[in-house]
């Protein structure tokens, strides 16, 4: 079971959900509630989904995120690591019990109920290329999450990872999100929506989902090895290289390769991962400017990896209104963060 090989004794789950209650009761965290819909592209994209309830991008409107304030560059101090040091009422546990290269820890201003993170114990770049312990407890924690499911309970996650400028990372300490899918969903009332990776991985022919941005994407087999899903993600991350090559090729100025001297992967890039399937998606760009049929700014929309559920967040009333309306936003928002199928 996962769970021995994270050594837990409780359920992954139940640990979880005690300590996030415990934080979210001491006010440790900070829940931001969010209004969801689904929305689709101009040309119903996912193209190929049947056109009912799959197929949906999620989209998040949290107005919570608009009042935060911004601090000044030239008075703020060095910015902290929440992981050198993690914060008691947040930490869950270390990974594995025995002689520990990670832990787990809950993200302190979630707008997902149990939003969760495996962080390194080492200060490991975010930048650089995952190893393989970091990939096989990742599948383990989702491994041992979806074992609920054999109890009658709804149990999935999805795992991200978000690496370079473009790609909405936030944290240069290395650390894998994870939320669970079934929080993601919402009320019975919201959208039905599945994750945008269990589309493709579903799909009998993903390439006629015809996403407006190039990705990659692998099933994975039953109890793989930490070889073997290590291996799969240097598959996904060469198939990355090779077209954000050949876009730079067929497009130059506008696109340019990262500083890799000191190990750092030279393209941005975000990671998606389930029980089921890996994915992942080079970046140009963290998000795109929407703006108002007179040109005025109303905001900016940036994705990390969620956008490879197929989720979408925003914190302005103006880009909430303009996405629910015009599908040809999403279009260009997608097509804005990723290297376009068009150009490769």
């Amino acid at each position: 079971m996962a769970s021995l090989r994270l050594g837990l004794t409780q359920p992954l789950p139940v640990l979880v959900e005690a300590r996030y209650r415990a934080a979210k009761s001491a006010s440790s965290l900070i829940f931001s509630p969010t209004e969801l819909t689904a929305i689709r592209t101009n040309s119903g994209v996912p193209v190929g989904a049947p056109h009912n309830d799959s197929g949906l991008f999620q989209l998040r409107y949290c107005p919570a995120l608009g009042k935060k304030p911004t601090p000044q560059s030239d008075s703020s101090p060095k910015k902290i690591d929440p992981f050198e040091n993690p914060d008691k009422d947040l930490f869950i546990t270390d990974v594995p019990k025995a002689d520990p290269t990670h832990f787990l820890i809950l993200n302190k201003f979630p707008v997902i109920a149990q939003h969760f993170i495996i962080a390194t114990k080492l200060n490991k770049p975010q930048t650089r290329v995952l190893e393989e312990d970091d990939l096989d407890l990742t599948y383990a924690c989702l491994q041992a999450w979806s074992e609920q499911e054999a109890e009658g309970k709804s149990g999935k996650l999805f795992a991200f990872f978000n690496s370079g400028e473009h790609s909405g990372a936030s944290q240069p300490h290395r650390h894998i999100q994870f939320l669970p899918v079934e929080r993601m969903v919402g009320s019975e009332a919201a959208p039905k929506w599945q994750p945008l990776l269990d589309m493709i991985a579903a799909s009998k022919d993903p390439s006629e989902l015809k996403l407006p941005f190039f990705y990659a994407w692998q099933p994975i087999p039953p109890d793989p090895t930490p070889e073997e899903l290590h291996d799969l993600y240097l598959c996904l991350y060469a198939e990355s290289a090779a077209a954000v090559r050949k876009y730079i090729r067929s497009n130059p100025g506008d696109l340019s390769l990262h500083d890799s001297e000191d190990g750092a992967s030279p393209f941005s890039y975000n990671l998606g991962m389930t029980t089921d399937a890996m994915i992942m998606c080079p970046r140009r760009r963290e998000g795109k400017v929407l703006q108002s049929d007179n040109g005025a700014e109303l905001g900016f929309a940036g994705l990390n990896g969620t956008l490879l559920a197929g989720t979408l967040m925003v914190k302005w009333q103006e880009e909430w209104e303009l996405l629910k309306s015009k599908p040809s936003v999403l279009d260009d928002v997608l097509e804005a963060i990723g290297v376009p199928t068009a150009g490769i």
